[in-house]
């Protein structure tokens, strides 16, 4: 579902991404792990376009995301860890707004919109203007957008920032679902337990570079992910 090859992205003379290789397959949750600096969010941005990279090739759903962009782009979602919303609107014209641009019929955005509202306890928010909402009630309202289009692959930066216990529950509980329905997932994060209890493969990536990766339990084996990825940075445990 996603596939990076050799990907490198530098930012004027300092190079941030050293040939990044990654296979995400539908029905996969991978977890992207690194210090802050790392080179997650740039890797992200450049799968999604919002970033142009220096060499390699980047693939969603087989389709080169430089030579099929809309089609990728078609088939994808993306959460940002601080999502910018149109404060402007409602929490439902957002969704409106989101569900046009993927062309989803009414009966479908309708359906998934309040499914998802209601699993995140927001259905009674959404005629409330946006720039009323806290920053976890944003943070649910993107994610309900995100997937109004029932996407293939969802890529989220830092998912469980600003979320309350419940719905981070939730969250991970969906992610399930979905995969469990076809889809892929690919996210950052820094909390290394619900990346080892909940991803399948995992990534650490260190200065810009993969230092390990694969399986979450052949990564992990007798250790944990918090020691793994202590030893790869450097830091001695006591």
């Amino acid at each position: 579902m996603l596939k990076i090859e050799k990907l490198v992205k530098a930012y004027g003379d300092k190079l941030v991404l050293h040939g990044i290789d990654l296979e995400i397959k539908a029905g996969e949750i991978y977890g992207f792990i690194g210090k802050n600096g790392a080179g997650k969010t740039t890797t992200i941005k450049c799968v999604m376009g919002l970033l142009d990279y220096d060499q390699g090739n980047i693939f969603i759903d087989g389709k080169n995301t430089r030579e099929e962009p809309l089609a990728c782009k078609q088939v994808a979602a993306y959460i940002p860890d601080n999502p910018r919303l149109y404060e402007f609107l409602t929490g439902s014209e957002y969704i409106n707004f989101v569900a046009d641009i993927y062309g989803v019929s009414e009966q479908d955005r309708t359906d998934r919109a309040m499914r998802l509202a209601k699993v995140f306890d927001l259905q009674g928010d959404l005629g409330s203007k946006i720039s009323t909402y806290s920053h976890g009630m944003k943070q649910k309202l993107a994610i309900i957008a995100a997937l109004v289009h029932d996407p293939k692959l969802l890529i989220l930066d830092e998912p469980f920032v600003g979320l309350d216990p419940t719905s981070t529950h939730f969250l991970k509980e969906l992610f399930k679902q979905m995969v469990a329905n076809g889809a892929a997932i690919f996210f950052s994060t820094h909390v290394l337990e619900v990346a080892q209890n909940l991803c399948h493969k995992v990534a650490i990536i260190k200065d810009g570079q993969i230092v390990k990766e694969g399986v979450t339990k052949d990564v992990v084996q007798d250790s944990s992910l918090e020691d793994i990825f202590l030893d790869l940075m450097g830091y001695e445990n006591e």
